[in-house]
């Protein structure tokens, strides 16, 4: 993937007002000028071609496994997110003869959403910290006018990589992990060794924690809070395999509520502003650790490409694993 030329990050970054915990944290994650000061993909530089003849090579039977949620209008987003809404469906013409009596009728649509309603990648800069974004660049760059200016989701233009499907609940002989289970490094060690596939540079990974099970029988509010989700520990076992995208099957992608007191999303800030590692939410996983259980295989191709929204700090996808 290639990048538009931007203007060098800031040559000293100001002081971050985070815990001295964090900042450690960030330190050791930190890929700002990595790929250099105009990158913004971040960690999708590590999905190269050999990366993707790998991945392809993983394909056995073909049987294909989708993982998004439908787009409807009592999804998951219950009202807690200001101007985070389910998708709104509706009819603009329908069966219309636009050309004449005797033409082809066409019916169109149109919809009003959130474009983090349901199962979505979020972009680098859906978050921020201390007024700086991923490669030191000012939080200020995203406008009313034209939303993110650099990083945003139109740069991911193809997402397509070897997928590893990490069932940290089936690891654990669970249906689902318990709402207050933080997803640690050594977690994620279990299930691979569970699934018996090692993470490599440019994979795609896909922590399974069950909590999605608790949307699909009905309850949205539950499944929001409490939840299940990565503990701040996880970014440097990711960044230490150069894993280029991670995904998981909770509203938060972290540990809901946090697992260090008054320090609100700190997982987001270290895998997209630190890492510039995009993260998935809303992640269905259910049928897919049906497949992997069922074949003994938890690498597959993935093809997840977002729509390509010019400015949008994420936006919705249909991803689709390929076993």
């Amino acid at each position: 993937m290639s990048a538009p030329t931007t203007p060098d990050p800031p040559a000293v970054p100001p002081t971050r007002a985070m815990p001295p915990a964090y900042l450690d944290l960030a330190e050791r994650v930190n890929n700002w000028g990595r790929w250099g000061a105009d990158d913004e993909i971040g960690t999708l530089n590590l999905i190269t071609d050999a990366v993707v003849r790998t991945a392809a090579a993983a394909v056995r039977t073909g049987r294909r496994v989708p993982l998004a949620l439908p787009l409807r209008q009592d999804g998951v987003q219950s009202g807690t997110i200001p101007g985070r809404v389910n998708p709104l469906h509706t009819m603009v013409q329908i069966n219309q003869r636009l050309f004449g009596p005797d033409t082809v009728a066409t019916s169109d649509d149109t919809v009003t959403m959130g474009l983090q309603a349901a199962t979505h990648w979020d972009a680098l800069p859906h978050a921020s910290h201390s007024g700086l974004l991923y490669n030191g660049r000012p939080a200020d760059t995203i406008t009313a006018h034209e939303g993110a200016r650099f990083s945003s989701i139109a740069t991911a233009a193809h997402i397509v990589s070897r997928g590893v499907l990490l069932d940290v609940a089936a690891a654990k002989a669970l249906s689902q992990l318990p709402a207050d289970h933080a997803v640690t490094p050594e977690d994620l060690d279990g299930a691979e060794e569970f699934g018996g596939v090692a993470v490599g540079a440019g994979d795609i990974v896909l922590v399974r924690t069950g909590q999605i099970q608790v949307y699909l029988a009905g309850d949205r509010n539950a499944y929001a809070y409490p939840s299940p989700g990565l503990s701040v520990r996880t970014p440097e076992w990711f960044h230490a395999r150069d894993v280029a995208a991670v995904a998981n099957d909770t509203l938060t992608f972290e540990i809901f509520p946090p697992e260090i007191e008054n320090l609100w999303l700190p997982v987001h800030a270290l895998d997209l502003v630190e890492m510039g590692m995009p993260q998935g939410q809303n992640w269905n996983l259910e049928e897919l650790s049906t497949a992997c259980g069922e074949t003994g295989r938890y690498a597959f191709l993935l093809s997840a490409t977002p729509e390509p929204f010019a400015g949008a700090t994420g936006s919705p996808v249909a991803p689709v694993a390929v076993l």
